[in-house]
């Protein structure tokens, strides 16, 4: 292989990790980099299952393949992943990395070239002879139409399809039921949940008045009166990052309760651990619950970002800001800040865990943040936290680099942990 395909090999793998078919499992992108890895570096050379399990997986030196399949589960799944990819994303792809059944050797190769006719009749080669795109472009990309192109009303779709595969069984779905979880997800998670009963999910279910034909805005109880109440809209990032919750619960082997804000009930909060899933002005069930009191949410009253949400520090420790905004709505978001909190619950034998950007992408930056292998590394370091038993309550604000309407990285700004 000349340096050049290295270099395509490469670039290819990369925009493999950052696609929504790979999106959310760490484990499939870690086995993806790993073999991609040793084709170039050990061309010819197989590699056996024991090497990926104790390489790639963790798994201990008596790791014995003959009474674990879990190697060849995950490279099933990889398998299906990658089918998905380039029959849906990646369908215009010019190269193509597959890994062959029966085998653990990456291969990479350009896709016979197909042949499409003008509309004068002349036939013409469908693949460009552009170079490679870039992972970084190529994801902005992805990311980007998506992002367009999701519309708001897919939320009820996506919540209904996850209690319907989860059932009240609390079984996974078979195509997850093989992935593993990072030790910080592990540690984290199961420091969350108390019981055996799987917690509620409940996503930010606004209420609006208007018509998506005419025009929506928020519902003011002292401007809007007996208007009629639209509740069925809620925010792209919040349906990524019911998502995003789902995929890591799946790693758990735990199931999840999904329900919108506006069916939530206080007999809820009372028996269940509880997820939230953005602020209180998009989630207005956080307001009849116990919550966040280092950092608060509210509306700017006055001045020129008047209605903005912001989040209020309430106690501010030296290099600390008093409060943070996103970007004003009006330009091109940037930034954006949201609060990731662990609280005690109603009941005092369950946990609140609280999940809200002052905006959509901060809410989904906030859940990227929990179900992340490297954020959550970060966080429990900070918390000195080693083990579940040793998880105590705390209050965060985390600060969100924003690229094309999509959260590209984040970093704690401040912590508070609770007696």
């Amino acid at each position: 292989m000349t340096s050049t395909e290295k270099t395509g090999f490469r670039a290819e793998i990369e925009k493999l990790v950052a696609s929504h078919a790979l999106h959310g499992s760490e484990s499939l992108c870690k086995l993806l980099r790993y073999l991609g890895r040793q084709a170039l570096d050990h061309p010819g050379v197989a590699v056996k299952e024991y090497q990926i399990a104790t390489e790639v997986f963790g798994r201990q030196a008596d790791f014995d393949p003959q009474l674990d399949s879990m190697v060849r589960v995950q490279a099933g799944r990889l398998r299906t992943k990658l089918a998905e990819y380039y029959n849906t994303e990646g369908v215009s792809d010019r190269f193509v990395v597959e890994l062959p059944k029966g085998s653990y050797a990456v291969s990479y190769h350009e896709r016979p070239a197909t042949t499409t006719p003008h509309g004068n009749g002349t036939p013409a080669s469908t693949w460009a002879s552009s170079p490679v795109e870039s992972p970084a472009s190529a994801a902005k990309r992805r990311y980007l139409v998506a992002s367009l192109s999701v519309a708001l009303t897919l939320t009820l779709l996506l919540t209904g399809w996850l209690v319907w595969t989860r059932g009240s069984s609390g079984r996974m779905p078979d195509a997850v039921a093989g992935d593993i979880a990072a030790a910080p997800i592990r540690t984290f998670w199961r420091g969350f949940i108390h019981g055996p009963d799987e917690p509620w999910v409940i996503f930010s279910n606004a209420q609006f008045v208007g018509a998506p034909t005419s025009g929506m805005r928020y519902y003011d109880a002292a401007r809007d009166g007996k208007t009629p109440i639209l509740d069925h809209y809620t925010g792209v990032g919040e349906v990524l990052a019911v998502h995003n919750l789902d995929v890591a619960f799946a790693t758990l082997h735990q199931s999840l309760r999904v329900k919108r804000g506006s069916l939530f009930s206080l007999d809820d909060a009372k028996n269940n651990d509880l997820i939230f899933i953005g602020s209180p002005g998009e989630n207005l069930t956080l307001l009849e619950i116990p919550g966040t009191k280092e950092f608060s949410f509210r509306r700017v009253p006055d001045g020129p970002r008047a209605g903005n949400m912001e989040i209020i520090n309430t106690r501010p420790q030296p290099g600390e800001a008093k409060n943070y905004l996103a970007n004003p709505s009006n330009v091109q978001m940037l930034e954006d800040y949201a609060v990731v909190a662990l609280v005690k619950g109603i009941n005092p034998e369950h946990s609140e865990l609280i999940l809200a950007g002052t905006t959509t992408i901060g809410t989904q930056a906030a859940v990227e943040y929990v179900t992340r292998e490297s954020y959550l590394q970060e966080l429990l370091k900070k918390m000195n936290v080693t083990q579940s038993s040793e998880l105590k309550p705390f209050e965060a604000v985390i600060q969100v680099k924003v690229a094309r309407g999509v959260p590209v990285e984040s970093t704690m700004v401040a912590l508070r942990i609770l007696n």
